[in-house]
């Protein structure tokens, strides 16, 4: 058998397969200090230990939102933060039926020769940090591969390196216990149109599983989290039909029937076009073997975010305000979303791209 059976093989599987459970998805709740730094500051509230911790605290403790989560992403401060009474962040996951994750990956570097493509460091240590993570109640983790569209890109070297990165974090995963989601990002930076993306997304995605297959990873013990199909950021918008046509027909050309679920990014997307869009793929009647659902940061936080304002008065309404988005979600993860989870304030429906985003 090419794939690897180590001691953590079955429950890789039973819990790849429950974060890909339907009506399910999860909250990328992992941004670095300086990256969660800039969302404070929009709000213009200080990047202080307190202050994350008490945005994060907001989250966590949503009424009525982790029933609808199977897993949350934390940046390694957060697996280890506590809310104001004292319980540790991961067990008030765990209590909700929520699975931690734990981004491993140490940011982009520039790829010397090409033109500002990147590859992703955190190999060093990664194996020990794996297994701390695991010990600390993490059960999976995110390792995020950035890629660009242009004249000459994404170029094949910067294919295989990423390729073969993602492959050595994911096998160095398992061997720890922690499922790993992989995730080859396409930037939307640029004014291709969405025949240019399809085609980066299904050479880059076909290289990606050759290389997991290259490195034996236990392809049932992972999950995707990929870019939608989308034209370039200065191209005319698409509709979400069209959009959830290319994204399905990229996915089913490329991933294993064995991968139990794909996660979307949100890329830059508003709250309400990300829902949309995932919402059309899942109302696709042609046959998809794995779960589609959703890994959003921006695209589950930014209402919240905005209604918060780091004050503790607005708490209640903004986790209602999470709340509508984790509902419109997971309705989307069934293709039963109506639409309607914008609110009236008009926040889900704000653009939330940022060229060259870093997180």
């Amino acid at each position: 058998m090419s794939a690897f059976v180590g001691k953590y093989a079955e429950e890789l599987i039973k819990n790849a397969k429950y974060i890909a459970t339907p009506g399910k998805g999860i909250l990328a709740a992992d941004e670095s200090t300086g990256t969660i730094g800039k969302r404070l500051s929009s709000i213009n509230v200080e990047n202080i230990e307190s202050n994350r911790q008490a945005l994060r605290e907001l989250l966590f403790t949503s009424p009525s939102a982790l029933p609808l989560l199977s897993g949350v992403i934390l940046f390694e401060e957060t697996l280890y933060q506590k809310t104001t009474d004292g319980k540790p962040f991961v067990d008030v996951l765990l209590d909700n039926g929520v699975l931690p994750g734990i981004k491993v990956d140490k940011g982009t570097v520039d790829l010397a020769g090409t033109n500002g493509e990147t590859t992703t460091q955190g190999f060093d240590s990664l194996g020990s940090r794996c297994s701390q993570y695991y010990k600390a109640g993490a059960r999976f983790a995110k390792w995020r591969a950035v890629l660009k569209i242009g004249a000459t890109e994404p170029s094949e070297l910067s294919i295989q390196q990423n390729a073969q990165g993602l492959a050595r974090y994911a096998i160095i995963c398992q061997e720890n216990g922690l499922v790993p989601i992989v995730e080859p990002e396409i930037l939307t930076d640029g004014s291709h149109d969405i025949k240019q993306c399809a085609a980066a997304t299904e050479t880059v995605l076909a290289a990606v599983y050759k290389a997991l297959n290259d490195q034996h990873v236990l392809l049932e013990g992972t999950l995707l989290k990929p870019n939608m199909v989308t034209p370039g950021s200065d191209s005319p918008k698409v509709s979400p039909e069209e959009i959830a046509e290319y994204t399905v027909a990229a996915l089913r050309r490329t991933v294993p029937p064995a991968v139990p679920g794909i996660v979307f990014l949100s890329g830059g997307q508003s709250e309400e076009e990300a829902t949309v869009n995932l919402n059309a793929m899942n109302k696709l009647e042609v046959v998809k073997p794995w779960t589609l659902s959703f890994s959003f940061g921006r695209a589950l936080q930014q209402s919240t975010l905005k209604t918060w304002a780091g004050k503790k008065e607005n708490v209640e309404i903004a986790q209602a305000a999470f709340l509508a988005r984790c509902k419109a979600n997971s309705e989307a993860t069934l293709g039963k979303y109506g639409g309607g989870g914008s609110g009236g304030d008009g926040l889900a429906s704000q653009s939330l791209y940022e060229k060259g985003y870093k997180y």
